[in-house]
């Protein structure tokens, strides 16, 4: 091995202009110390590493869970109506032993799973997830112009709630005929039953909604009460059980509201087909990004 220069005198070592191994080791050893030194720091520095000292912006660590200072003096209000400069000690450590309590059994209910077997925790994850997608939509305004589209688009959803005082009388099938013309005549609906057989099928109750007198008629005879006008009598009707006359005593259709009207509503169902939008597209994102598995009997 080739022995390395050494130097005669001081002189060598001083002149940066000539070349001292002496001088290199030295500078290169200095320079990797400063290295270690800078990338330690870094690493114990580092976000979610341990650390023996509190931030300024928390009161406490729980296993580096940090609880923050803006809480701690949120619940201090909350529970002594008093700010930290007012507060006494007792009260300060009232406050910090219930809430490194809380995290304390919060961090215990991660390790035990509790969300994933909890119905109630999990009902509040769900429901955490789903405000926080709708929260765009929700906090979103709308122009005018946005919203008169979507008024446009949905007029139906925005009139009065239609009422009717409907009765479903039932009649034997070779005297409907002549009772139909009787009611229409004007003649009182009860006189007509009495004269010509019939009897009452009581589906409807009095004065109701149109949705509650179409939930009592169905679908076939609420579109047909809903056509006739104030005193109005249907066509005879053949049921296994007679033949149905309906009666309309009185007959008030929806009123449409016009925007302005309307806007209040507008404004609320633009936001929640917004929220229902995002939401399904939120959810398609999650199911393609997670693997999913499916007994084979439930396959569809």
């Amino acid at each position: 091995m080739m022995a390395l220069p050494t130097p005669d005198t001081d002189s060598d070592w001083r002149d940066i202009r000539k070349v001292s191994p002496r001088r290199s080791l030295v500078l290169m050893a200095l320079g990797a110390i400063i290295g270690l030194g800078v990338a330690g720091y870094a690493l114990f520095a580092a976000k979610g590493t341990s650390t023996l000292v509190v931030p300024p912006e928390d009161v406490a660590l729980v296993n580096q869970q940090p609880i923050s200072r803006s809480d701690f003096l949120i619940q201090l209000q909350s529970l002594f109506s008093v700010d930290l400069a007012h507060s006494s000690p007792a009260e300060r450590q009232k406050v910090l032993n219930d809430m490194i309590r809380e995290e304390l059994f919060v961090q215990r209910a991660k390790e035990l799973d509790v969300a994933g077997a909890d119905p109630d925790v999990r009902a509040a994850m769900v429901g955490a997830v789903e405000q926080e997608i709708a929260a765009d939509a929700i906090t979103s305004q709308p122009s005018d112009d946005k919203l008169r589209t979507f008024y446009q688009a949905n007029r139906s959803r925005y009139a009065s709630e239609g009422t009717m005082t409907v009765r479903d009388l039932v009649f034997p099938a070779d005297r409907a005929s002549e009772a139909a013309t009787a009611l229409k005549a004007g003649a009182d609906a009860d006189a007509v039953l009495a004269r010509f057989g019939g009897h009452d099928s009581k589906r409807t109750r009095a004065t109701e909604f149109y949705f509650a007198a179409k939930i009592h008629l169905g679908d076939r005879d609420f579109a047909v009460a809903r056509a006739l006008p104030n005193g109005g009598v249907s066509a005879p009707l053949s049921e296994a059980d007679g033949t149905h006359l309906l009666y309309v005593a009185q007959n008030k259709p929806p009123v449409s509201m016009d925007f302005t009207q309307a806007r209040d509503q507008v404004l609320a169902d633009y936001r929640a087909d917004a929220i229902a939008r995002l939401r399904v597209g939120d959810e398609a994102f999650f199911r393609k990004r997670a693997n999913i598995l499916i007994a084979r009997d439930l396959k569809p």
